[in-house]
C-alpha cells in the first residue's frame, strides 16, 4: 500500500464531503431567513428536547473522554495539555447528566459556562492536532494520518460542547414561543450540524479502517450507514415540515450501530495476540473502545431535532 501521500481522488473525495456539507449550511440558511415559526412548542416540549441534547452531548463527552484517556495514557502524557481533553469531556458528562436530571425551565447558567469551555476546548484541541500532523516529516501524508493525534476527537469534544449549549437555548425558549438559535428555526440547525458531525465522524473511521484495509466486511458499515443517516436529516432540515419514519428508523439503527461498534472493538481487541489476557496492551493498540458510540450521541442530536421539526411548523 502506497502511505506516501493522499491520492488526487481521496483529497476530491473528502473536498466534495466538505463543500456538500457547506452547501446545506448555506442552503439552510437562505430557506430558514424567508421562514417564520409558528410558537406552538409548549415549555414542556422545549425541557424535554433540552434533556434529549444533554444526553447526546453527555455520550459524546463519554466517548471522548475514554478516548482520550487511553490514546494520552499511551502517549505518556508527554505535554501537560494532554489532561485538558479528560478534564473537560468528565466537566460536559457531568453537567450533561445534570441536565438530562432537570426538569425545570430556564437555562443554567453553569451548564451553558461548562459547555462553551468544553466546545472551545475541542476547538484548540482540534488544531493542535492538524499541527501536530502538519509538522511531522511528510506532513499530511497516509502515514502521518494513520498514526498521529486524530483531529476526530478532539472535534468531537468541541460538538459535545456546542450541543449543550444549543440544549440551554432551547431551554431558554420564552413562553407561548417555538425554540430558536441565531434566530433560525432549533430543529432545523440541528439537523444541519447532525448531518455535518456524522460526516466528519464517517471521515475518522473510514481512515482507521482503510488503515485495517477494511479485513473485516462489517467494517464498511460505519462509513455506510451513517452517510445515509446524514443526508436524510439534512434533507429534513431544510424541507417543509412532515413525518420522516424512514429517516426515524435509520438515525435509531445509527445509534445502535455505535453501541454495537464497541462490541465489535472488543472482539477485535480479544482476536490481538493474548486477547483480554494481554488486556494492558491490546486495549492501547486495538482497535479504540469508545469511539463508535459517537454515532450514537450524534443520531440522538438527530433524532431530538428530527422531534422538533414534527412539533414546530413553519408558516
Amino acid at each position: 500500500m502506497d502511505i506516501k501521500r493522499p491520492d488526487g481522488v481521496v483529497a476530491g473525495v473528502l473536498a466534495g464531503l466538505g463543500g456538500a456539507t457547506l452547501g446545506a449550511l448555506l442552503l439552510a440558511a437562505r430557506g430558514l431567513a424567508k421562514r417564520s415559526v409558528k410558537p406552538d412548542l409548549s415549555r414542556t416540549a422545549a425541557v424535554q428536547t433540552a434533556r434529549r441534547l444533554n444526553r447526546a452531548a453527555g455520550t459524546l463527552a463519554g466517548s471522548v473522554l475514554f478516548d482520550s484517556a487511553v490514546e494520552h495514557y499511551r502517549g505518556q502524557f508527554h505535554n501537560p495539555a494532554m489532561f485538558t481533553p479528560l478534564v473537560t469531556s468528565s466537566f460536559s458528562l457531568a453537567v450533561s447528566a445534570h441536565g438530562l436530571a432537570d426538569t425545570r425551565v430556564g437555562a443554567h447558567a453553569a451548564r451553558d459556562v461548562i459547555y462553551a469551555g468544553t466546545a472551545l476546548t475541542g476547538l484548540v484541541g482540534t488544531g493542535f492536532h492538524l499541527f501536530n500532523i502538519a509538522k511531522r516529516p511528510g506532513g499530511f501524508s497516509w502515514q502521518n494520518l494513520f498514526y498521529s493525534a486524530p483531529p476526530g476527537a478532539p472535534a468531537a469534544l468541541m460538538l459535545s460542547g456546542l450541543l449543550g449549549f444549543l440544549s440551554e437555548r432551547v431551554r431558554n425558549t420564552p413562553p407561548g414561543t417555538a425554540p430558536v438559535v441565531l434566530g433560525l428555526p432549533a430543529g432545523r440547525v440541528l439537523g444541519v450540524v447532525t448531518g455535518a458531525g456524522i460526516f466528519g465522524t464517517v471521515g475518522e473511521a473510514g481512515l482507521l479502517h482503510f488503515r485495517g484495509q477494511f479485513h473485516d466486511p462489517f467494517m464498511l458499515l460505519p462509513v455506510t450507514m451513517p452517510p445515509v443517516a446524514a443526508l436524510l436529516t439534512a434533507v429534513a432540515s431544510v424541507s417543509s415540515p412532515r413525518p420522516r419514519p424512514l429517516t426515524r428508523w435509520w438515525l435509531r439503527a445509527t445509534a445502535i450501530l455505535g453501541l454495537a461498534g464497541t462490541g465489535f472493538h472488543a472482539l477485535g481487541v480479544g482476536r490481538d495476540m493474548g486477547g483480554w489476557r494481554n488486556w494492558r496492551q491490546n486495549v492501547l493498540n486495538g482497535p479504540p473502545l469508545p469511539a463508535p458510540p459517537a454515532f450514537t450521541g450524534l443520531a440522538l442530536v438527530g433524532l431530538a431535532a428530527l422531534r422538533l421539526l414534527e412539533d414546530v411548523a413553519d408558516v
